[in-house]
């Protein structure tokens, strides 16, 4: 058994922590937030994520997770350090790290015995040279420490999954014997392991999620063209997918990426670029894309109802994905305040998003469930693909809406079926079954 210990409570520390300690682990996770710290110990989740409250109440039952404010308490007998706080976007798209400051300097000045620091929060290249630097610092006593960087690869809505099941585990250090002690850490877990160096660690989840981001944008783009040649871009990425070079994930098209990693690690991934004097343009395409897309989602459906002013609208879906209640970055955010600016009413539901959701949109009135949101709306547009939507009773939700208009933002039904049902529907690049023009590959 390991002594665990695991700054922040945050989406990534909770789950570090929860299922280090199910893996047999004695975990003691610390914040300095005492509300959220004590909302914990009563067995209140400060997140949704799928099986998680009962990972936690299971090893808090169990003896080998607990919670506290207390960093000598928290690092008492700990071997291993993990920094699991937030890194939020600056003002230029840099990482905020004041956060990861914070925790380092406080365990410099708490430490009693030789640590390894481990930083798993998302991390510019240099940081953990950085944090090592922190440390050496504000030590009361020169006490030995190493300093590994282990970035995440966790999803939202699949983060319990992700972290029992990885693709690899990523472990970097300047001292290779750390960094295979972290990596030890994670045997249990039978993924392929990387271990690196400090900055080539840190460089890896950068690289990782700008090229998915990648994925993402491209695949709108092509849907954008799919949308005016005719073609049906969930077909195309099917196609494209079956090719092992490209893979099905993250081809679906739709409104964009959004959450707390992909906007600001592409961000911040540029701004390290432009610093060192490269211009990142395929970063910046990516961002532009993404931006660009709920733009052109909202013309779309105003083509679709004609002037917005007095019309009410309802928005399926609020959190940046399913399986989750983060709004971070939220595709909803964007749509609703371009509704709400070109005077239409805005209705919202969501299945586990609306309390989080309803201080960030204050004028948008929240419904109790889909059926009642659809009641005398002009128009539905859909942004999460939650599995609920899916199987909603259509010919209730037509009869239920004073026009039968459906901007699907996630592809969730068939073009073909809705058509049939009587809708007036778009999707998003769905060509030939959608409402592409279907132009002449001579046209001038």
């Amino acid at each position: 058994m390991k002594q665990i210990t695991v700054v922040g409570v945050g989406y990534v520390g909770l789950v570090t922590a929860a299922c280090f300690s199910d893996l047999g682990n004695r975990v003691i996770a610390l914040d300095i937030d005492a509300n959220k710290v004590k909302s914990l110990e009563a067995g209140k989740m400060p997140i949704y994520e799928p099986g998680l409250e009962e990972l936690v109440e299971r090893n808090v039952k169990a003896g080998r997770l607990s919670f506290t404010t207390d960093y000598p308490a928290a690092l008492a007998d700990a071997e291993f350090v993990f920094i699991c706080v937030a890194t939020p976007s600056g003002a230029d798209g840099e990482a905020d790290l004041k956060y990861v400051a914070a925790a380092a300097r406080t365990i410099a000045e708490t430490m009693t015995a030789p640590l390894i620091v481990i930083n798993k929060s998302t991390v510019p290249v240099g940081t953990g040279d950085w944090v090592a630097d922190i440390i050496r610092q504000h030590q009361k006593e020169a006490i030995p420490f190493w300093v590994v960087s282990c970035p995440e690869f966790l999803r939202e809505g699949s983060a319990i999954a992700d972290f029992m099941n990885p693709h690899r585990t990523v472990c970097g250090s300047l001292d290779r014997e750390a960094a295979e002690k972290v990596g030890q850490l994670h045997l249990p877990l039978r993924a392929p392991q990387v271990i690196t160096d400090l900055r080539t660690a840190e460089m890896i989840k950068y690289a990782s999620n700008a090229f998915l981001a990648t994925k993402i944008s491209f695949i709108n783009e092509i849907a954008n063209i799919c949308e005016q040649l005719g073609a049906d871009v969930v077909e195309v990425a099917a196609g494209m997918g079956f090719d092992e070079r490209i893979g099905h994930h993250f081809l679906n098209a739709g409104l964009g990426y959004g959450g707390s990693c992909f906007p600001k690690d592409v961000k911040a991934l540029a701004f390290m670029a432009e610093e060192m004097g490269i211009q990142p343009q395929i970063l910046k395409a990516v961002m532009q894309t993404n931006d660009e897309r709920r733009a052109r989602t909202v013309t779309r459906l105003q083509e679709m109802v004609g002037d917005f002013k007095g019309k009410t609208i309802g928005m399926l879906g609020l959190a940046f994905k399913p399986n989750t209640d983060d709004m971070r970055d939220a595709p909803s955010l964007d749509i609703a305040e371009a509704l709400l600016a070109a005077g239409a009413i805005v209705r919202g539901y969501d299945p586990v998003a609306m309390e989080v959701a309803a201080p960030l949109m204050p004028a948008v009135h929240m419904q109790p469930d889909p059926y009642a949101l659809a009641e005398g709306c002009d128009a539905l547009i859909i942004n999460t693909e939650w599995n609920e939507f899916k199987h909603l009773d259509l010919e209730r939700l037509k009869e239920l809406l004073n026009a039968p208009i459906i901007m699907d933002g996630r592809n969730i039904y068939d073009p073909a079926q809705m058509a049939a049902l009587g809708f007036k529907y778009a999707g998003i690049g769905r060509g030939y079954n959608g409402n592409g023009q279907k132009k002449s590959p001579h046209a001038g």
